[in-house]
């Protein structure tokens, strides 16, 4: 007579494993929630240029800016102005003092530049702005990156539809890498399981303590891999701490808690689906 002896089993690379999965599906949601986020702030940091006529007065100045403080697309606080001897002076730090001979009339004109809101940036309302601005008497003409808004407008869906792809890879990797880890962390049960059905159990009193524990280590999964990126965003805010300021952070938080949820429901749905595959085989089919 052979003697079946009582394995425990080891949930530690069950654990480990749906840890990692979490990792890389927060890391996921983050690069997706705040690449938003990022297009936005980079959009917003495109400046558009008023050329202003030779002889504009301060008081001329004060028109266009109120013209363009009194619009809907101006983003706040985003409005400066360069004179032409201060552009002049840039331009000569960049060049040198080659860019303007002494005998030369400096050719630059007085500018004021602003920035607009991101929803505004797109080739027909900035060609509207354009439009409605070089109306005003005192400008000359109005200039900005018209490549580099159209390459923004054209990247977005590329982009989108990359993210898709890569999203639901990783779904269907996680799903596959869970269901195997658990099932091999529950296989040392598997008589234990069998005999508590033979004895007259009922399915939900047999499965109650494996998705008792199972809930508990996806939490424990959760926390580890939140860890993870919090230890791995240190170190990126500690290299390039200007991402600071367009970090959506009550966004991070919920994906924090969407990570525990999704651990503890992945671990317990998972576990449930092994134990009732036990339930259903044959004794004979243990072996």
């Amino acid at each position: 007579m052979t003697t079946q002896t009582s394995t425990r089993p080891n949930y530690f690379y069950a654990i480990i494993s749906v840890a990692l999965v979490l990792f890389l599906l927060g890391l996921f949601a983050i690069v997706v929630m705040q690449g938003q986020q990022m297009v936005r702030y980079f959009k917003e940091q495109i400046e558009i240029i008023v050329e202003l006529k030779d002889g504009t007065s301060p008081a001329d100045q004060k028109l266009v800016r109120s013209k363009l403080e009194s619009s809907d697309y101006l983003l706040d606080n985003s409005i400066r102005f360069i004179s032409k001897e201060e552009g002049a002076a840039i331009m000569q730090k960049e060049f040198g003092d080659e860019f303007l001979q002494l005998d030369m009339p400096n050719p630059l004109y007085d500018v004021i530049l602003f920035r607009v809101k991101a929803e505004y940036l797109t080739p027909d309302s900035l060609s509207s702005i354009r439009e409605a601005l070089k109306e005003l008497p005192l400008v000359s003409d109005v200039y900005y990156q018209e490549d580099v808004t159209a390459a923004i407008g054209r990247n977005l869906k590329s982009i989108a539809f990359g993210v898709l792809i890569v999203g639901i890879f990783c779904v269907l990797v996680a799903i596959a890498l869970i269901l195997n880890t658990i099932r091999l962390a529950l296989y040392a049960n598997r008589f234990l399981i069998k005999n508590m059905e033979l004895v007259g159990a009922s399915w939900s009193t047999i499965s109650k303590p494996f998705l008792r524990k199972s809930f508990f280590h996806g939490i424990i999964s959760g926390l580890l891999a939140i860890a993870g990126i919090v230890v791995l965003g240190y170190f990126i805010l500690n290299d390039s701490p200007e991402l600071a300021e367009v970090i959506y952070w009550p966004g991070i938080a919920y994906v924090f808690g969407g990570i525990l949820v999704a651990g503890a429901a992945i671990s317990v749905l998972s576990t449930y689906w092994v134990v009732s595959k036990y339930l259903r085989m044959r004794v004979d089919d243990l072996y």
